[in-house]
């Protein structure tokens, strides 16, 4: 079975406040088995726009990342991101192949 990842890209705009979401979602990313691969880091736009931060975070399936997004767990924890930060995410399922 495929892996599923999140895929973000994160403006924030309240740092301090931020680090609530932070806090907040990782009792999610523990019961869905998450792992982050990417958080944060030098990067370089060569194509396209960026935002300031970046992340993906693997699941053990791509059902695991859905299900982890509409947890009401994480859905709390999005409550604290959503005012201090503008983000793009995608859920998407790995290549199994």
């Amino acid at each position: 079975m495929a892996k599923g990842y999140w895929i973000g890209r994160v403006d924030v705009d309240d740092l301090e406040r931020y680090q609530d979401y932070v806090k907040a979602n990782a009792p999610a990313f523990e019961a869905y088995d998450a792992r982050f691969v990417i958080r944060g880091g030098q990067f370089k736009t060569v194509e396209g726009q960026s935002r300031a931060r970046n992340v993906v975070i693997e699941f053990p399936s791509y059902q695991a990342a859905v299900d982890c997004y509409n947890s009401d767990v994480y859905q709390a924890a999005k409550s604290f991101r959503d005012p201090v930060s503008v983000a793009d995410l995608i859920i998407i399922e790995g290549y199994d192949g």
